[in-house]
């Protein structure tokens, strides 16, 4: 080279150095959400695997879970109480529909609203595949002691119900 300095280092290298530093400063796999995203691909893996005979989803299950504790309630209700938005929450409801798990009725004090139940077919895959469900909850967590699994979940409910209060971060999904 000419004139004893070194090129300007490339796109290529230079974002190498720039990508080093960053995971020097906190390693991917010491980042909350990283892990909470990679436990949840498992945790969905394992109820795929745990209860594919029965085509529910994760949240699918949810709902149905939260309708057989309410026994009737509007959308948004199941909406809130399941943590999820109104719109993600009726796409749901209407494939459970479908398949006759739910019903769905127009709300009488409310026409915009949508009041829904579980129907007994409904009720009964829930029996059917609580076992099932159960087991890929507790496969989720089973290489924690007995001890660390309780510290895990009310480790994890403390970060939500402070998360969730009025005016957390995620309070409002709407």
């Amino acid at each position: 080279m000419q004139g004893g300095s070194a090129p300007p280092p490339s796109g290529k290298y230079l974002m190498a150095g720039i990508r080093a530093k960053t995971e020097d400063r906190w390693p991917l796999e010491e980042r909350p959400g990283f892990l909470i995203r990679r436990l949840h691909q498992i945790h969905v893996a394992l109820f795929q695997e745990k209860c594919a005979a029965f085509e529910i989803t994760p949240l699918q299950y949810s709902l149905l879970s939260a309708l057989a504790k309410r026994g009737i309630a509007d959308q948004t209700t199941l909406a809130a109480d399941i943590a999820l938005d109104r719109t993600t929450t009726t796409g749901a409801l209407k494939r459970l529909q479908s398949r006759h798990f739910v019903d769905r009725a127009t709300a009488r004090h409310d026409r915009r609203s949508q009041t829904c139940r579980l129907t007994r077919a409904g009720a009964a895959l829930l029996r059917k595949m609580e076992r099932s469900a159960r087991s890929a909850h507790l496969e989720t967590v089973a290489d924690l002691s007995k001890t660390d699994q309780k510290r895990f979940i009310a480790l994890m409910q403390k970060i939500v119900a402070a998360r969730s209060a009025p005016g957390g971060v995620a309070a409002g999904l709407d």
